[in-house]
């Protein structure tokens, strides 16, 4: 398959200018005569439907939560990146274009990132009016701090709340829309497949979470708002409820998956504490502003703590090694995630962790305290000490906070152009859902500015120009045969699942698939237990089919269903996700394989042979995908070996 980016030609910098101009138009009058589908509300999805429906298009948003308030974005604690250069510091929307590439390893789009860096100026005007409560200096102006991959302040903050106060915005919009008329809002509805007929996007089918009822929606264009898929490794970050669904029904329909090894690991997240936990909790990057990350010098040391013989306080500077400082002392404690996990992996492999499970390390703010004062700090991230007292009983103001790394947001997604099409016309992908502007690592504060860039300031301009092409007749009625067969195919896998009543949960067998993920395919990757983790999920998808419990019926609140739909979809994306890193023979980001790396254990690129997006093609059920490569093409940075040192 021929992947057409569709980059604009010209300068960097005119591009998506140029590009506006050129797309075609929906004359207002007209746009009341298009549907639009938006699957999720979270970030991405609120602003898009709120946008479009503004501009006068019929939008349905549905979200599997019973309000969009609920999605995973409220999540986000440490801020929105913007090249406002309110410091005076040094910003601009070139050194955001530049930091994000660079902290993406060089395995983005030129095109995509400046784009994002351009409009990033905008999302903080539009959600200062709509009243989202940013932190700000005691003149008035509003306050930046830094975050990971930057030497720069430009991420605006709302305490440790961004996410949500962001979401509230965006929801407000929504509300407003709904209010109006112009946006059908159902909750509680889950997207189970994607229509597709004549080679163009129909519709989707989803499944009514409270009574069971298997429905179809048409539309004109469908755009999946759906986040990521980090919950492959049954432990991270990500809600309960986080799954890939929607993405992967669509991709058996002609999607392409792209770099879907990508992921993420978070530096700072509370430390596993047993296997009775279902997930983790993250404690933002932002607090890496004032904490300092160390541990023991010497085993002794770590291990003299983790058998309670000393407390961290009784340790003096010359036992203590601040690692990220000593390694990296221009970025010092604010190198990038995937260099900051990496770097405390290391360190408890050599056994100076500091938790009893030796899988620790300590971000500390006692000097902060000292130099700034209790109140400075709690005013700044007063509610992150709160969680972390609350979940691991200490007090982070008296006693260094534990944190390790852990599966945190997910770099690949369904392939899409520059106006975020997928290779099924008609079809969308905005935010997480999306591969398109983070590469191989996602520098912190960038998720919220991707998805309120894809909803508010891209997706209004591109899907008109998919819309002007087909017209307004150009739609497929509910009854129509392809809605029916999609019905049937939906309702046949059901009813498969539920004959099985096998002797397994469906969380044991979410359990095992994370393991061998995070063990295969997490922090740092091998082709050995890459080739070994493809045959254990092999097994485990054989042994799913075949005993799997599933309790209740199909037509019923029935959430052993739900969460065997989603594990399902994640055993066959986990094993793409293997495949994927296997066939990537170089460290890149957060894909680091150990044959690949530098003297000094940091990640060692190939960028003549691997300097393209890896978009997978589905072939059907138990085929090897095919592989498409987009080439990627650098014409205003040079792919130099990254350094934070």
């Amino acid at each position: 398959m021929e992947l057409k980016s569709k980059i604009p030609e010209g300068p960097l910098a005119e591009k998506w200018t140029r590009h506006k101009f050129g797309l075609k138009l929906v004359n207002p009058s007209n746009k009341r005569k298009y549907d639009i589908i938006v699957v999720g509300t979270g970030l991405a999805g609120a602003s898009a439907a709120a946008s479009l429906a503004e501009l006068g298009y019929n939008v349905t948003a549905l979200c599997f939560q019973d309000s969009p308030r609920r999605a995973h974005s409220i999540a986000a604690q440490g801020g929105i990146n913007a090249a406002k250069n309110y410091q005076n510091d040094g910003d601009s929307v070139f050194r955001l274009f530049y930091d994000t590439i660079k902290g993406g390893d060089y395995r983005s789009r030129e095109g995509n990132v400046h784009r994002l860096a351009e409009v990033s100026v905008n999302i903080i005007d539009q959600c200062v009016a709509q009243g989202v409560p940013f932190a700000r200096e005691y003149g008035g102006l509003l306050a930046n701090r830094s975050f990971g991959g930057a030497q720069v302040s430009r991420t605006f903050y709302a305490r440790g709340q961004t996410g949500q106060q962001l979401l509230l915005g965006a929801y407000s919009a929504l509300s407003r829309q709904v209010a109006n008329g112009k946006v059908k809002l159902l909750t509680r509805t889950e997207m189970l497949d994607l229509v597709v007929e004549d080679g163009k996007t129909r519709g989707i089918v989803t499944r009514n979470l409270i009574t069971g009822k298997i429905e179809s929606h048409s539309a004109h264009a469908v755009l999946l708002c759906t986040g990521g898929y980090g919950n492959v490794f049954y432990l991270s970050t990500n809600a309960m409820g986080s799954n890939v669904t929607a993405a992967w029904r669509a991709h058996k329909h002609g999607a392409l998956m792209a770099n879907p090894c990508f992921t993420q690991i978070h530096p700072t997240c509370i430390p596993v504490k047993g296997d009775y936990q279902s997930k983790l909790t993250l404690m933002s990057e932002s607090l890496r502003n004032d904490g300092r990350v160390w541990v023991p010098k010497t085993k002794e040391l770590a291990n003299q703590i983790r058998k309670g013989e000393r407390k961290p306080t009784d340790l003096k500077e010359d036992e203590r090694d601040y690692y990220l400082e000593r390694r990296y002392p221009s970025f010092g404690n604010l190198v990038p995630r995937d260099v900051a996990s990496r770097n405390a992996k290391a360190v408890c492999d050599e056994g100076r962790g500091v938790s009893k499970t030796g899988l620790a390390v300590y971000l500390d703010f006692a000097d902060a305290i000292n130099r700034d004062g209790r109140k400075t700090i709690e005013a700044k991230y007063g509610n992150l000490f709160e969680m972390y007292e609350k979940i691991v009983d200490n007090n982070p103001y008296e006693t260094p906070m534990m944190i390790y790394p852990a599966v945190h947001y997910t770099m690949g997604g369904l392939w899409v152009d520059y106006n975020l099409m997928t290779t099924v016309p008609g079809l969308y992908a905005l935010g997480e859902a999306n591969f398109s502007d983070h590469g191989a690592n996602r520098l912190g504060a960038s998720a919220l500015m991707q998805g309120l860039a894809d909803g508010y300031f891209v997706i209004p301009y591109t899907v008109g120009d998919y819309l002007a092409t087909i017209g307004p007749a150009d739609k497929l009625p509910v009854t129509a045969p392809a809605f029916r067969e999609a019905e049937q195919r939906v309702t046949t896998v059901i009813e498969k699942m539920l004959a099985i009543k096998g002797t397994k949960p469906v969380d044991d067998f979410h359990r095992e698939l994370g393991l061998i993920m995070w063990d295969y395919c997490g922090m740092s990757r091998t082709a050995e237990g890459l080739t070994k983790a493809r045959g254990l999920i092999k097994d485990l998808k054989a042994e799913f089919w075949s005993n799997v419990r599933i309790t209740g019926e199909s037509e019923e609140l029935n959430q052993s269903l739900e969460a065997a739909s989603r594990v399902a979809d994640f055993i066959e994306l986990g094993a793409l996700m293997i495949e994927d890193a296997l066939n990537r023979d170089e460290s890149c980001g957060g894909h680091f394989r150990e044959e690949y790396q530098t003297p000094d254990g940091e990640a060692l690129r190939d960028d003549a042979d691997f300097a393209y997006v890896a978009a997978w093609e589905y072939q059907g059920d138990n085929q090897p995908e095919k592989l498409n490569k987009e080439t990627l093409e650098f014409e205003n940075v040079k792919l130099t070996q990254r350094s934070y040192k």
